[in-house]
């Protein structure tokens, strides 16, 4: 059979007659990134293919997204997926081929037969358990169990979908930076604490299928995705019609705390003493209707792609919106200089942002543990430019370095390690390992005039001389939720919303107690030398119409002011006395308002934008606010003027928060570019080149915020470099 043409939204004249020696022979569908095709081996061997749009062959971060994917389904292959065959990253047009496995997915076989019998979902359940315990034991979590992702073949259920995976060391998240997953099907902590997610996530996602499989909807209904999110993190399940020899089962698995919930051999475990009934006959239900070619599938009887690989059109076309969720997923707002309120806002913002993933790829998070990043002499050399440099100063593969300017050095941690750099040459000044705990998504920190190298790994503090890296002091913490510096102190956020300042300089506790208005704060501080550091706290209201704004001081913990704000607000910075934030716009977590609040004065100015920016980063300067959208999108809004005053499509995915030094405009890209734009016009200057490195398939979660400091602007990439050039000339970059 000849090659079919791309007959999705996305059309090319023709597509490819072979995947390197597989043939393709017909197109099971077609999504936003390509077409998978049902496809023949020199042997025969029937395969899905999955050919990458020749727009995104061209494009070096999506290669190194496929070459993660391709990566993580390797590693997961096994007895309860669609094992990977063959592939082709580095190809003309890359592709992956999976073995091809008839049989209909459990969202179409609840949808065309209604829900299964107890003794069909006992075995549902026992495949689904022992396909998690594979998948756990090579140290990846799906993250996006679903009807849709679990294929019901001749031989037990499989697990498909692997798209996106996310290594411990990379914290990838897609090109959008959003959450990845379908609402009814996360776990509490995906929306709560999406860094922390591990295997139990799983578990609460097969509770919730059970659900759908044995009563054909899920145990948090609703028709509003704010409502199911919040559902999900504060409600009970709703298990009316659940077998009664399941119910107890599915309840343990949709325990709010991970630790509540089973791990899969435990459910096995379980579901063998539940029943003397249980066997391991083939759990495929008996059709009750004619399975037509509609939803069959254009590959044959119930045919359907692996893993990561869209529906036929007869299933109801998925393909667009699943790949699409590869370019859609930040999911992670503790990257960004502003912190996410918790509990009840983030479970709405998650609900939302998840809509434009449904049906998303599964997003894949390796989660077992890694060594240390291995220790390199600095490699250095020098691009053109007065000024210019750029070093390796840990390793290619540890990551994107996250640094900050602070007492004439350039202080920098990657997972293990902080280090001083010296900015006029990227010199190596002083090294100090620390424990790797999680990856770095922020920088090291000056207080009390000493380096705080350790503000993301909770359970102690240290504190260094910043000439040497040598240990001034080191403290023992209880567990803390939150951690930020904040001036010549320390604030330490408890669970229970316990508040401790500890002296910078000293070590000392200063004082520990809650703040009035704030339930558990999560603190902000931006600079403004206008006025006494502050820390922020802000918390949303109950029916989401007003926020409340706290400014403490962080040496006593008094409440300096605090306001009652309209809307769902995000202190972004603070410039002159004033304290700007971002408002929702109507998608929750898209940049629809900017709001400038004078608490002096108590006024409130607030520019709405011509289109909102979605999961925007916002940088400020003066009185102007920089919102850096996914998708590329970069804003400047004058809140003198009162208007946008330029927006610029970047032609990046995304990108980090945007540094201002009034002339220009800097955001470092994904694939370790650095742009600069004319902060007056919107017009894009220049640019450096991609630094992606020979570990291109790792996709960063955190981009490092540029570093402005005198004439020069420093940068960070995935390749581990950290880099000087003119800020002065982008043009010359």
């Amino acid at each position: 059979m000849a090659p079919q043409g791309n007959t999705g939204a996305d059309a090319e004249a023709e597509l490819p007659e072979y995947a390197g020696h597989y043939r393709l022979e017909s197109c099971l569908g077609s999504g936003g990134m390509g077409v998978v095709h049902l496809a023949r081996s020199t042997s025969g061997m029937r395969v899905a293919v999955k050919v990458v749009h020749a727009r995104y062959a061209k494009d070096p971060e999506f290669r190194g997204r496929f070459r993660q994917e391709v990566a993580a389904a390797r590693r997961v292959s096994g007895a309860f997926t669609a094992p990977v065959v063959d592939a082709d990253p580095d190809g003309g047009r890359p592709w992956m081929a999976t073995l091809y496995i008839p049989g209909p997915t459990l969202s179409e076989q609840v949808n065309r037969n209604g829900p299964m019998d107890p003794d069909q979902s006992r075995r549902l359940m026992a495949g689904l358990a022992e396909a998690l315990r594979d998948i756990h034991r090579v140290g990846v979590v799906h993250r996006d169990l679903k009807p849709s992702n679990v294929l019901l073949a001749d031989d037990g259920p499989k697990v498909i979908d692997f798209g996106i995976s996310r290594p411990t060391d990379s914290e990838l998240r897609t090109e959008t930076g959003k959450l990845i997953g379908t609402p009814p099907f996360m776990a509490p902590e995906q929306f709560r604490r999406p860094r922390e997610v591990g295997p139990a996530a799983d578990m609460f996602a097969l509770g919730s299928l059970m659900v759908h499989a044995t009563t054909g909807r899920g145990p948090f209904d609703s028709d509003s995705p704010y409502v199911v999110a919040y559902q999900v993190v504060h409600d009970e399940p709703d298990l009316t019609g659940v077998p009664e020899s399941l119910a107890p089962l599915v309840r343990r698995c949709l325990a709010k705390e991970p630790d509540g919930r089973p791990t899969p051999d435990e459910l096995m475990r379980e579901l063998r003493s539940a029943s003397a009934a249980y066997d391991t006959q083939v759990f495929l239900p008996a059709q009750r209707v004619p399975e037509t070619r509609e939803s069959a599938g254009a590959g044959g009887p119930a045919g359907r792609p692996g893993p990561g690989t869209p529906e036929t059109s007869g299933a109801r076309q998925k393909a667009g919106a699943r790949e699409g969720a590869a370019a859609e997923t930040p999911a992670d707002a503790s990257a960004k200089r502003s912190v996410r309120r918790p509990g009840r806002r983030a479970a709405l913002v998650a609900g939302v942002l998840c809509v434009a993933v449904l049906g998303g790829l599964a997003a894949l998070q390796v989660w077992d543990d890694t060594e240390p990043p291995r220790r390199t002499t600095a490699a250095q050399s020098t691009p053109a430019g007065p000024g210019a440099w750029e070093v390796v100063p840990a390793s290619e593969d540890s990551g994107v370095p996250q640094c900050v300017h602070g007492a004439g050095k350039l202080l920098c941690a990657v997972p293990g390690l902080v280090l001083a750099l010296d900015p006029a040459d990227g010199r190596t000044v002083w090294r100090h390992d620390v424990a790797p705990g999680t990856t770095r998504s922020e920088p090291p920190a000056l207080s009390g005039g000493l380096v705080q190298p350790s503000l993301d790994r909770i359970g102690d503090l240290e504190a260094l001389d910043p000439a040497t890296g040598e240990p001034v002091w080191r403290k023992d913490t209880p567990a803390y939720d939150g951690v930020r510096a904040v001036g010549d102190t320390v604030l330490l956020t408890r669970a229970d919303g316990m508040v401790t300042g500890v002296d910078g300089t000293s070590g000392e506790t200063l004082w520990s107690h809650r703040i009035p208005g704030q339930a558990v704060p999560y603190f902000a501080s931006f600079d403004d030398e206008s006025q006494e550091p502050s820390a922020y706290a802000a918390s949303l209201s109950a029916d989401g119409s007003t926020t409340h704004v706290t400014a403490v001081d962080p040496a006593t913990g008094d409440v300096r002011w605090d306001a009652e704000l309209d809307g769902s607000l995000t202190p972004v910075g603070a410039a002159d006395g004033h304290v700007y934030l971002v408002a929702d716009g109507m998608v929750q977590g898209d940049a629809g308002t900017v709001v400038r609040f004078t608490p002096g004065t108590g006024d409130t100015r607030r520019v709405a934008l011509p289109v909102a920016i979605p999961d925007a980063e916002a940088g400020v300067h003066g009185d102007t606010v920089y919102l850096m959208g996914t998708g590329g999108s970069l804003a400047a809004v004058d809140m003198a003027a009162g208007k946008q005053r330029w927006r610029l499509e970047t032609g990046v995915s995304w990108g980090s928060v945007p540094a201002s030094d009034g002339r220009h405009v800097y955001v470092a890209a994904p694939d370790g570019r650095l742009l600069g734009v004319d902060a007056r016009e919107g017009e894009l200057l220049g640019q450096t080149r991609p630094r992606l490195g020979p570990a291109s398939d790792r996709v960063p979660g955190t981009l490092a915020e540029p570093v402005l400091a005198g004439d020069r602007v420093y940068g960070s990439a995935p390749d581990g470099t950290v880099f000087a050039v003119d800020a002065r000339d982008p043009a010359a970059w």
